[in-house]
């Protein structure tokens, strides 16, 4: 299934019309998509309203309470940066404000001279999750995958000692366009263009730590609830982002994340 948040545009040809600015969940078939009355981790139920997939805008797919990124999860990224594969996986947290959507804007922030993409496989929780044991499985507690951009002030991140600051600015954690519920995430092609040229294209069973593994790792640190999301690392091959490019990261099974880049704002 693909699971999607969205908006009815207002000026669609759909009967419905959006009686607030607040995302709905929505099931997509065959060009249309079926309203859902609840996130469909709780309850999934349709509703009774149904738009043309042209008609709606689509939104981040999911408001995690917390965005779970592992670094250095590729051997080859790790390298091209002159780092180490980590002895175990390399965490940080992107703040949820850094979410934006399919189509909206990376915002490069005035405080970085240096700001780069990094298109990644994003695990969505569907039950919440916490101290996993050695006979779980952790994969039964996923609700899903979707395509993420890890957007990183590289300047930033080389100057700080942690990530944080290089990696939570507002719009640096684009996520979408939607989840897919039936993949098999054990090796699929993640890639990442910019401008149509490809700059990243790297498969998911090159994984240092694969996703089963990385799911049960951090649950036994922090809880993860319904909609959080798991970040799951980036090929090589990342590169600069500038003002007025048009980043794309791909999963194969899910879709495309297609976002503009955006000068900085005054």
């Amino acid at each position: 299934m693909k699971i999607c948040r969205f908006l009815p545009h207002q000026g669609g040809q759909s009967a419905h019309k959006p009686e607030s600015a607040t995302p709905k969940f929505g099931l997509i078939e065959s060009g249309q998509v079926h309203e859902l009355n609840n996130a469909p981790w709780i309850d999934f139920t349709r509703g009774s309203a149904t738009y043309p997939l042209a008609d709606v805008r689509l939104v981040a797919p999911v408001a995690p309470s917390k965005i779970v990124c592992v670094g250095r999860n590729y051997a080859a990224h790790a390298a091209e940066l002159g780092n180490e594969i980590p002895k175990e996986p390399m965490i940080f947290l992107k703040p949820p404000s850094s979410v934006v959507g399919p189509g909206e804007a990376i915002v490069l922030p005035k405080y970085s001279q240096r700001v780069e993409h990094e298109g990644e496989l994003a695990i969505v929780m569907g039950k919440t999750c916490a101290h996993l044991g050695d006979n779980d499985n952790p994969l039964s507690y996923v609700f899903g995958y979707t395509c993420a951009n890890d957007v990183t002030a590289r300047d930033l991140q080389k100057a700080d000692v942690q990530f944080t600051r290089a990696k939570g600015f507002d719009t640096f954690c684009p996520i979408g366009p939607y989840i897919e519920t039936e993949l098999d995430p054990a090796n699929v092609i993640v890639e990442t263009r910019v401008n149509d040229d490809l700059r990243q294209s790297g498969s998911t069973a090159l994984m240092i730590y694969p996703c089963a593994f990385l799911v049960r790792w951090i649950s036994r640190m922090m809880t993860l609830l319904p909609g959080d999301v798991i970040s799951t690392g980036t090929p090589s091959g990342v590169g600069p982002l500038v003002a007025n490019d048009a980043v794309e990261v791909s999963v194969t099974g899910i879709g495309v994340l297609r976002n503009p880049v955006h000068a900085a704002q005054a």
